[in-house]
Order: C-alpha cells, then sequence, then structure tokens
C-alpha cells in the first residue's frame, strides 16, 4: 500500500461516501464512534488490533466509557496516504458490524 501523501483530490475522492463519520484534522483522518457499551468499544478496539498489525499501520487512540476517538495519519509520509484511507475502509466495516 502506497505511503506516498494523497493530493486534496484523492483524498476528497477516498473520502467521498465516508463523511460525515470521518473528518480531516491537520494531516489526521479523525473520527469519534460511541457504541452501546464499554464492553464493545473494547471489542472494537481488539477486533481493529489484527487489522492496523496487517497494514502496518497503527491508529492513535482514545477509549472513554463507550466512545472511542480515531486519529489515523501515516506519520512517516508527514500526512494523508492511501494506507489510511484503507484502515479508515476496514474500520468502518468493523464499526457496522458491532453496532
Amino acid at each position: 500500500m502506497s505511503r506516498t501523501l494523497l493530493s486534496a483530490e484523492e483524498l476528497e475522492d477516498g473520502l467521498r461516501g465516508r463523511a460525515p463519520d470521518w473528518s480531516v484534522a491537520g494531516d489526521a483522518l479523525i473520527r469519534t464512534v460511541e457504541f452501546s457499551s464499554f464492553l464493545t468499544a473494547v471489542r472494537f478496539i481488539t477486533e481493529l488490533a489484527p487489522v492496523a498489525e496487517r497494514l502496518d499501520h497503527h491508529p492513535d487512540l482514545r477509549l472513554s466509557w463507550r466512545t472511542v476517538e480515531l486519529s489515523l495519519s501515516t506519520h512517516s509520509a508527514g500526512g494523508l496516504t492511501r494506507l489510511d484511507l484503507e484502515l479508515a475502509r476496514e474500520l468502518d466495516a468493523i464499526i457496522d458490524r458491532l453496532r
């Protein structure tokens, strides 16, 4: 998966259909997800871990009760790449399944 920075147009195309769930803040994709319970939020984190390992791309996470805040950025590239969009797509699938 490419670690080349996305152009503004590529990023817009990649986010089409994902907004308003995902937003851009600086050089990161951000999403906050509220689950039905703390245990479901923890399960989400447990399920995203192998996906992040497989992609060798690890999100910044914040867990607060049943809410998970996600921040995706390819730090080695200094911003957003196709890898971030792929991870967002895979995390969306997990979120949809757990909700």
